[in-house]
């Protein structure tokens, strides 16, 4: 019985065994809480200030385009620079970015178009920032504590999204947004001390210096992994079909207001927040490719399920469903990353990392508000995404069989075959040098 407990609960131990695994953690809890305010309040106001799905969509759009660039360049810096350095300051930048939202919240007639621009910015840091810490985390843990770590990370980013969204529609239905603002710029100030106490991580020996040459060899090595091109894949397919979020200020007017949209945010995080905690289960899978793509096609089940239901509670459930199998999808894609990728195209292949699981939902967000404008409405669009994600799913387990069949013992003797011989030729390389 103790075993089986062990196995279904969340591992602790590098909370415990890393100080600054312990500070990156609760840094990204404090930021995340306040950031998914801001996520929802922002879509929120576009909302009501142009009453149109495809504006609300559009903003998506503004963050695809910065994200297509500085993810490719914050990969290549993260392999060449310190990476809590590259983290602190763009934590910096996006603070100063949400100071100007909160300026913006402030005025008579706030300007539609600033929104946007904030938007752009924000992505645009965010492309710098998510590479380095994606690469950052893996030095701060030992190899064989990547899967708790990876768990604890996506549980701390899931209570983050299921407090924020809730608190955030109580504060949009009760207060002024420039509260909601506020508060988003008080949590990056606690960020910032957090992270200002992490010490150094150093590049790789021998870092390849950013260039577009350094960039083509980050995505030739993903071309020629067919379990990273699955992981890349499967999630594109999954969020550009099933990833509604910019309907649900038009879902919660038909389910109730103001008040029940925090609580469409914030139910996915519910369902990934229970399969977070029950991850335990994980360490013990080896066929990682095949988990991704079934939990996958799940999370469109749970999205098919959104878009029929006409009842808030079966909403609510549909949307923590997709939330679960959502997360199990995620755990799996990041033990894959962060057990077979070597350190020193990790900042790179991050970079990658960011551009599958950022682009889908954002084009996914334009794609549900166009069709929301289409004879389909809003909860036509969001139940035929899901019902294309399935199928989508199904399709790529077709063509994918090498991802299928991708076992992770084998995965992480490839890593460290890879580390051993940049370590050697490194040196040799220092020694030639000198």
């Amino acid at each position: 019985m103790a075993d089986r407990k062990r196995r279904l609960s969340v591992d602790l131990t590098p909370l415990r065994t890393s100080r600054d695994f312990r500070l990156v953690f609760l840094s990204g809890a404090v930021t995340s809480f306040g950031s998914f305010i801001s996520y929802v309040t922002i879509p929120y106001q576009v909302a009501k200030l142009t009453d149109d799905p495809l504006m609300v969509g559009l903003i998506g759009v503004c963050e695809l385009a910065p994200i297509l660039i500085m993810a490719f360049v914050g990969g290549a810096l993260a392999d060449y620079l310190d990476r809590r350095l590259l983290v602190r300051g763009s934590e910096a930048a996006l603070a100063l970015i949400c100071g100007l939202l909160l300026i913006n919240s402030l005025s008579d007639e706030p300007h539609l178009w600033l929104l946007y621009v904030c938007a752009f910015l924000t992505a645009a840091f965010a492309g710098l920032q998510q590479p380095a810490m994606g690469a950052m985390l893996p030095r701060l843990v030992k190899p064989e504590e990547l899967p708790a770590a990876m768990a604890l990370k996506s549980l701390s980013m899931q209570f983050s999204q299921l407090i924020g969204p809730s608190l955030a529609g109580i504060l949009i239905a009760t207060m002024d947004l420039a509260w909601v603002y506020t508060f988003d710029l008080l949590t990056f100030a606690v960020s910032l001390v957090l992270l200002t106490m992490v010490k150094a991580v150093p590049p790789p020996p021998a870092a390849d210096r950013p260039s577009l040459s350094s960039v083509v060899t980050g995505l030739k090595y993903a071309k020629s992994r067919p379990e990273l091109l699955g992981t890349y894949l499967v999630d594109i397919n999954a969020m550009f079909f099933g990833m509604p979020s910019a309907l649900y200020p038009f879902l919660a007017d038909r389910l109730g207001g103001p008040e029940v949209l925090g609580l469409l945010y914030a139910a996915p995080a519910v369902g990934s927040m229970l399969a977070t905690v029950g991850s335990g289960w994980t360490e013990r899978v080896h066929r990682h490719g095949l988990m991704v793509i079934i939990a996958a096609a799940f999370w469109g089940v749970g999205i098919v399920g959104v878009g029929l239901s006409h009842m808030l509670w079966l909403t609510l459930f549909c949307l923590a469903f997709a939330g679960a199998a959502d997360m199990v999808s995620g755990l799996f894609r990041m033990i894959i990353w962060n057990q077979t990728i070597p350190d020193h195209l990790r900042g790179r292949l991050a970079g990658i990392e960011m551009l599958s699981y950022t682009t889908g939902p954002l084009l996914g967000q334009l794609r549900s508000g166009l069709m929301a404008r289409t004879s389909l409405g809003v909860g036509g669009s969001i139940w035929v995404g899901g019902a294309l994600c399935v199928a989508g799913s199904l399709a790529l387990a077709a063509v994918l069989p090498k991802f299928v069949r991708y076992d992770g013992e084998h995965g992480l003797a490839l890593k460290q075959a890879a580390d051993a011989e940049w370590a050697a030729s490194a040196e040799a390389r220092a020694a030639s040098a000198g």
